[in-house]
């Protein structure tokens, strides 16, 4: 903007009406400023003001005139046609255009006062140093990778080079944010734009953290050192620390902290407590969680990891430290000891009567496919992003989720073996509970059939609409299977172009965030190419040949055909449990009433 000092007639205006100043002649303006829109003020260091003109800011309900009254403002840059009314004290911020900013006791930003997260892990072993732009991948990236010394070196610099630029740095609020009845905010940068606004209402401290667009942070949360996503929501008493919240993401009645949290997660629920863990998203923690409850070791140092769909019911504690693989479901319970549960879309469960711990395979694809189809879907349905700077993988079947399915087929296959040997009706597991009681599989020829039918179904959704009864180009089965897949912050990325990736940070040919962002975007480019290829390999894996023929592509799309109708039928099976349920009928006058309020 071009800005001016106040000419003596705007002076005198701004005396009349109550305002103060330590210097007036380290008040610049724009042209299009009303001397009489601002009353009742201190001005302290330089403020610069944009346009201020005889319109309204409106949030709701609320509406506020254009201007500035009863407020300190302190080394600060106002946009255009702002409401800025009955702000206590105002100092390092830069404001963007139609904010609107109102009761607010203290808003503070030092621009060279930036606080570590330490997410992850309590004892700060895997701390980060976010920035205004830094999305949820990259903070993984740095906090995963600490055997790779350069590259955390390289990281640490690349950040503090973006800290040093306006756009990096604290002390920032974008376009159209709407902040008010908010007791202290410090430190804290806010993407916001017109088309994608962000708010802060009635919250009690935000200290040392950046919010994503589209964000809402509501009624008595407390966060201190935190990155949130796009679309985030934080409510009705949650408190935060030290994490980390993917996109479309929701924290309410709760206690989170040391965590990174992928994109589409929700607890929200009270009571519920999630420290020191990795949650891989498209997750959901009942109330009364208390998910590392209890550090078995002699210091504060243990970790959950969770790979994506975790699901642990109502009341589940967790000991550090335990892993997870894909969309487990946990029954409620105390789990003893630490866990290591290694079969993806399994049903976990505590049986204290027979004192074992039990695992049943595949059990979302058996039992509850109504729910199994319908998160695949809804995830990618509720994301309202405009800018999507973190790409995400929303499909539960996907080759990070197939290659975990193959090596659950292998588990069982030998455990099923061991079993036939000892001459045992039982299937135990092995590595999956420390101690010494046993850890039962619960129907393992039936999850091994699943196993099979979810790898068919995963590579065909993707084959058969591009090749029809076309046999696919057998190139597609040269080379090796890609069997490990990182997942950074939602996106899928084969790990050898992860680690291409890190060798070239390390080097010097990504020199900044953008150019890292840049990558990230060309291997989202490439990714739907890989997962073909990955499709047609599980497919050849499956038959033990390197190619498809005719013959086999033709029983593998009669096969798609059986299992589209199985899908079908499972998802009518499942939810007609909800509807035939007495109980469910018990709490209705008659049937008219049930269907007015459930359609």
């Amino acid at each position: 903007m071009d800005y001016r000092n106040l000419t003596t007639e705007e002076t005198a205006t701004l005396k009349a009406q109550g305002n103060r100043a330590t210097n007036w002649n380290d008040i610049f303006v724009t042209s299009d400023f009303d001397a009489t829109l601002l009353s009742g003020n201190l001005f302290c260091g330089k403020v610069y003001l944009g346009a201020i003109t005889d319109g309204t800011v409106k949030d709701g309900d609320l509406a506020l005139p254009e201007g500035i009254s009863a407020s300190t403002l302190r080394d600060c840059c106002i946009g255009d046609h702002c409401a800025i009314h009955n702000v206590k004290y105002l100092s390092g911020y830069t404001i963007g255009n139609n904010c609107l900013l109102f009761n607010i006791d203290e808003m503070t930003a030092n621009a060279d006062d930036f606080a570590w997260l330490e997410p992850m892990n309590e004892n700060g072993g895997r701390r980060i140093l976010p920035f205004n732009g830094m999305t949820i991948g990259d903070a993984y990236m740095w906090a995963r990778f600490r055997g790779q010394a350069k590259l955390i070196e390289r990281l640490e610099t690349l950040t503090r080079n973006e800290l040093k630029t306006n756009r990096g740095g604290y002390g920032s609020i974008g376009d159209h944010c709407v902040i008010k009845n908010t007791k202290l905010i410090h430190n804290v940068a806010v993407r916001s734009s017109a088309d994608d606004p962000s708010r802060i209402e009635e919250c009690i401290a935000l200290t040392d953290g950046v919010i994503g667009y589209g964000s809402k942070l509501e009624f008595g949360i407390i966060a201190q050192r935190f990155l949130l996503g796009e679309h985030v929501h934080l409510e009705y008493g949650l408190r935060l620390n030290d994490s980390v919240v993917g996109d479309n993401s929701t924290l309410a009645r709760c206690e989170v902290g040391n965590s990174i949290i992928f994109p589409a997660h929700e607890q929200h629920h009270n009571n519920s407590f999630l420290i020191a863990a990795l949650v891989m998203g498209q997750s959901n923690v009942a109330a009364g969680g208390t998910l590392g409850s209890n550090h078995n070791s002699r210091t504060a140092d243990n970790e959950i990891s969770a790979g994506r769909g975790f699901w642990p019911g109502l009341c589940v504690s967790l000991k550090h430290s335990s892993r997870f693989a894909s969309y487990c479901l946990l029954a409620k319970a105390d789990y003893p000891s630490e866990l290591n549960i290694t079969l993806p879309f399994a049903l976990v469960n505590n049986n204290a009567a027979k004192n074992r711990l039990e695992v049943m395979p595949a059990y979302w694809w058996m039992y509850n496919m109504y729910a199994m189809d319908r998160n695949s879907r809804k995830f990618a349905a509720r994301d309202k992003r405009r800018y999507k700077a973190q790409h995400v993988e929303f499909d539960n079947l996907a080759p990070d989720t197939a290659e975990e399915i193959i090596i659950g087929r292998d588990l069982l296959h030998i455990w099923a073996e061991e079993a036939n040997r000892e001459g045992r009706t039982e299937i135990e597991a092995h590595g999956m509970e420390k101690g010494k009681r046993k850890t039962v599989i619960l129907k393992a020829g039936e999850g091994y059939k699943a196993y099979y039918d979810m790898l068919v179904y995963y590579a065909m959704k993707t084959l058969e609409p591009l090749f029809g009864d076309k046999v696919p180009d057998a190139t597609l089965g040269n080379g090796e299977r890609t069997t490990r897949w990182v997942n950074i912050g939602g996106q899928l990325v084969a790990e050898n172009d992860m680690t291409q990736l890190i060798a070239d940070i390390e080097s010097g040919t990504l020199d900044s965030w953008d150019a890292i962002h840049g990558r990230f975007d060309q291997l989202w480019q490439t990714y739907p190419a890989q997962k073909e290829r990955h499709c047609y390999q599980v497919l050849c894996h499956l038959s033990q040949k390197q190619h498809l023929d005719a013959e086999e592509w033709a029983a593998y799309r009669a096969h798609y055909q059986r299992i589209q109708q199985f899908i079908a039928d499972q998802k009518v099976l499942s939810r007609k449990k909800d509807d035939t349920n007495e109980f469910r009928h018990a709490t209705y006058w008659n049937d008219a009433e049930m269907n007015a309020v459930l359609g």
